[in-house]
């Protein structure tokens, strides 16, 4: 070997050694750095020894493809379990002692020792109390399912906000990868912000991905709608001011195509806004129905029948104990709309300027309704009736999901039922996709993230390399330096 290119050779250790320290030292400084994926120097052998010719990224599509459908799945089904959480702890939570089932479990009982007692007032308005107490929890379940929805609407407005920011920052990250691959220039900073800013898209709405020249990215949703190509597809979504029973909240769209909301407790949601949708659409709507149905029940269940009418002519019903606004008995088998928030307890009944009697003895609605025209103290006939009332089967609306020919306790209790079968399931769910995420989650960062031991390790043999360059060259500055007294 030449004096020439033994410097030649200790100048390429040099320069590899110090390329190879630089991306050793970005990997340490990384290490904790979830978005960042591992740099490694790629060596070649050239005539005077080795020579880094690139700096490249431990890229796995497969193991990211897979984070990032896990991370939308989790995302949506988080979603729709924090909604069914907040649904239940409207009914007092795990015992669901607030809800109407156990409220019309206490009116019952009351009923049922008035009756062995019917002279007694003060059990009479414990009576009348108890059904203010369920009306009362109509009322409020009612109005905090429809908050619930609103929150949902404000929750998507701000999804799809937070969205369109991100697919502009993703089409400033896109040009930079396109430009710096075209130039042949070192793009893996910005592939790692155009990363970053995927997972976070991933978690708002479920995305696909096809790479195209220059490292050039197009984005579709999982549902097929384009969502990024080469500039962002634009979302839309108008916000409702205010919700009731009778709200149909706007939709979502992409590039002009509607968003589809999640099904099912085990959600198929991709993302926060499908379950959003899901959320506010389908689940709260249809426990609202079934708020109502057991307004509508109970209503029925305490309805005068016109004494004067005679069969067979068909009886003339008017609301008794519970009525609401508009002061009639709901149409059968079919669903009021919010009707859970308009029942009340009849104030003709209420105490002090109101009389509980009037239950027992029947007349809400007039001379024409009274049924113990003879004042009797010991009359329980109507008290007995309105018990049994609780257990005869009416039709409910299919619409509820619980839905057919039961009585209004055994609906109350399904309705529970229902809330539970799909919260336990959508629990079950969620503990299912979060540890399919974490296992994506660390087989990716096994294969991409930055191993300590490894990085430290590759510097000890770094640290070797530059020994011996540094060897080489003092040998060559002796050899040169006797080479220059024996010239002179």
């Amino acid at each position: 070997m030449s004096l020439s290119s033994a410097l030649s050779t200790a100048q390429s250790i040099f320069n590899n050694t110090g390329i190879q320290t630089g991306v050793a030292s970005k990997n340490i400084a990384n290490a904790q750095n979830a978005n960042y994926v591992r740099r490694s120097a790629v060596l070649t052998t050239g005539g005077n020894g080795s020579l880094v010719v690139a700096i490249e990224r431990s890229q796995n599509q497969a193991l990211y493809r897979q984070t990032i459908e896990s991370s939308s799945l989790y995302s949506g089904q988080q979603i729709l379990l924090s909604g069914l959480e907040e649904v239940k702890s409207l009914m007092g939570g795990n015992d669901y002692e607030t809800s109407p089932s156990a409220i019309i479990a206490n009116l019952r009982n009351n009923l049922q020792t008035w009756a062995s007692k019917p002279s007694e007032t003060t059990v009479g308005a414990t009576v009348i109390s108890t059904a203010v107490d369920l009306a009362n929890s109509l009322n409020t379940a009612s109005d905090q399912l429809q908050a619930i929805r609103k929150r949902a609407d404000d929750d998507i407005k701000q999804g799809v906000e937070e969205l369109n920011k991100l697919l502009a920052q993703f089409e400033i990250a896109n040009n930079r990868v396109k430009q710096e691959t075209a130039v042949g220039a070192n793009p893996n900073d910005a592939l790692d912000e155009r990363e970053t800013l995927l997972k976070q898209i991933a978690e708002i709405v479920g995305v696909t991905t096809l790479s195209r020249e220059n490292n050039d990215l197009v984005l579709y949703t999982t549902e097929g709608t384009v969502l990024f190509e080469t500039v962002p597809r634009p979302v839309t979504f108008a916000p409702t001011v205010a919700y009731g029973a009778t709200t149909t909240g706007n939709g979502v769209y992409i590039d002009g195509v509607a968003v589809k909301a999640g099904v099912g407790p085990e959600t198929n949601a991709k993302g926060s806004i499908q379950a959003l949708l899901q959320l506010r659409d389908d689940v709260v709507p249809v426990y609202q129905s079934q708020m109502d149905e057991i307004a509508r029940g109970l209503i029925m269940a305490f309805a005068e029948t016109d004494q004067t009418v005679v069969p067979p002519a068909p009886a003339i019903l008017a609301p008794g104990l519970f009525t609401w606004d508009l002061g009639t008995i709901p149409a059968a088998n079919m669903v009021e709309p919010g009707l859970a928030a308009r029942i009340k307890v009849n104030p003709l009944v209420i105490p002090p300027s109101g009389n509980p009697m009037l239950i027992r003895d029947g007349g809400i609605n007039g001379v024409n309704y009274v049924v113990n025209t003879t004042a009797s103290t010991g009359f329980s006939d109507l008290l007995n009736k309105y018990d049994d009332a609780f257990e005869v089967r009416i039709d409910f609306a299919a619409s509820t999901q619980v839905g057919g020919k039961l009585d209004l306790q055994s609906f109350a209790a399904d309705s529970i039922g229902w809330l539970e079968m799909l919260r336990s399931t959508a629990t079950s769910a969620t503990e299912n996709k979060l540890a399919m995420l974490s296992r994506a989650t660390d087989a990716y960062s096994s294969e991409t993230g930055v191993s300590l031991d490894e990085e430290l390790s590759l510097l000890l043999d770094i640290e070797q390399s530059y020994k011996a360059a540094a060897k080489l060259m003092s040998t060559v500055d002796t050899m040169m330096q006797a080479l220059l007294e024996a010239a002179s």
